[in-house]
C-alpha cells in the first residue's frame, strides 16, 4: 500500500492494524477506531484514464478521506500498486544498511550547508521539549532529478530556444518561475538561500551504489501514485467550486521538480528504567517525548511506504 496525506485535521495517527486507527485529536482526547478509506491502484488508474468519468467516481472517497468530516482523517491509502512490494523490499533494507556505515562514510554524505536537509541527518531534528532526535536517522533525496537548479535552468533555455512539443508546452505554461524569476543569477540566488530544497543530491556511490537507484524508483513510483490522488482531488474541488482551476494540483504534482523523499531508519532503543518501588518509568513523559511535535509537511501531498521491521 501507498498512503498519501493532506494536512490532516486530526494530527496523530497511531495504527492498529491493516486499515484501522486510534486517532489522537489536537487536545489529546482518543477517540473511536476509524477505517482508512483504501483505493486499489487498478480502480485509480481506469478512473483517471477515463475521460468520461474524469475521476468524478472518487469524489465520495476523497470527500470521506480529505474533507471536513468528523472521521476524515487526511489519509487515502492506495492498494496493490504494480511493483511496489519487490521495490519495497529492496530499498528500506537499506536503510539499515545505511545507517549502519562508519562515521567518517556517513560524513561523506552529509552536507550542513544544506541545512542536514539533502542526504544523511542523524541528531538534528529536535522533538518536543526541545530534545535532539537520536532514535532515528534520514537519508534526503530528490527523486525526479539529481540537481534541481539545473533542471530548471534547462526549462528555462527551452523556452528561450521555442524547442517544444506539446508536454513542454504545458510544463512551460505552468511553470510561473520561468517568468517570476528573470535571470539565471537571481535563480541561483535563490538557491543558495534556500539549500535544503535546491542543494544536488549526495548518494553513497562508493559504500551502497545500489541505492540510488532503487531509491529514485521508489520515489518516481510514489510521485506517479500522487499524480493520479491529485486528479481525484482536483475533480472533487472543481465539482464543489466551479471556478477552481481545474487540474490545478494535478500539474503542480506532474510538473513541479522540486520534490522531497526521506528514507528513514529507527534505531534500537533502550529498554525504559523501571522504578522497583512504583513500578513506573524514572523518565517522565514532561522530561522527554519521542514524537515529532505538531508540524506542517512541506508539500501538496505526502506519500509513505509500510514500514519493515
Amino acid at each position: 500500500n501507498i498512503l498519501l496525506f493532506t494536512q490532516p485535521k486530526i494530527k496523530i495517527a497511531v495504527a492498529l492494524g491493516s486499515n484501522q486507527l486510534e486517532t489522537i485529536t489536537t487536545s489529546g482526547i482518543m477517540t473511536s477506531n476509524l477505517e482508512v478509506i483504501t483505493i486499489p491502484y487498478a480502480d485509480l488508474l481506469s478512473a483517471c484514464q477515463d475521460d468520461t468519468s474524469d475521476a468524478s467516481n472518487f469524489d465520495t472517497l476523497i470527500e470521506a478521506s480529505f474533507g471536513s468530516l468528523p472521521t476524515s482523517l487526511g489519509i487515502i491509502a492506495v492498494t496493490d500498486v504494480p511493483a511496489l512490494p519487490e521495490l519495497r523490499l529492496k530499498l528500506l533494507p537499506l536503510a539499515r544498511k545505511l545507517a549502519n556505515l562508519p562515521q567518517d562514510q556517513l560524513d561523506e554524505i552529509t552536507d550542513a550547508n544544506a541545512q542536514y536537509q539533502v542526504g544523511w541527518s542523524h541528531g538534528r531534528e529536535k522533538l518536543e521539549g526541545d530534545k535532539l532526535d537520536l532514535g532515528k536517522g534520514s537519508f534526503y533525496f530528490n527523486p525526479l532529478t539529481d540537481n534541481l537548479v539545473e533542471s530548471m535552468l534547462e526549462r528555462r533555455q527551452k523556452k528561450n530556444n521555442d524547442e517544444t512539443d506539446n508536454n513542454t508546452t504545458s510544463v512551460l505554461k505552468w511553470d510561473e518561475s520561468i517568468d517570476s524569476i528573470k535571470s539565471e543569477e537571481e535563480l541561483k540566488k535563490l538557491a543558495q538561500s534556500q539549500p535544503g530544497f535546491f542543494a544536488p543530491n549526495v548518494w553513497p556511490t562508493k559504500t551502497i551504489p545500489e541505492l540510488e537507484t532503487v531509491a529514485k524508483e521508489v520515489g518516481i513510483l510514489i510521485h506517479q501514485v500522487g499524480i493520479l490522488i491529485a486528479k481525484c482531488c482536483d475533480s472533487y474541488v472543481s465539482a464543489k467550486c466551479p471556478r477552481y482551476d481545474n487540474h490545478k494540483l494535478e500539474n503542480v504534482l506532474r510538473h513541479s521538480k522540486c520534490c522531497k523523499a526521506r528514507l528513514l531508519h529507527y534505531f534500537a532503543s533502550e529498554t525504559p528504567k523501571v522504578n522497583d518501588e512504583t513500578g513506573s518509568n524514572e523518565e517522565k513523559d514532561t522530561d522527554f517525548s519521542n514524537w515529532c511535535g505538531w508540524h506542517n509537511d512541506h508539500g501538496s501531498l505526502t506519500g509513505l511506504l509500510p514500514a519493515l521491521y
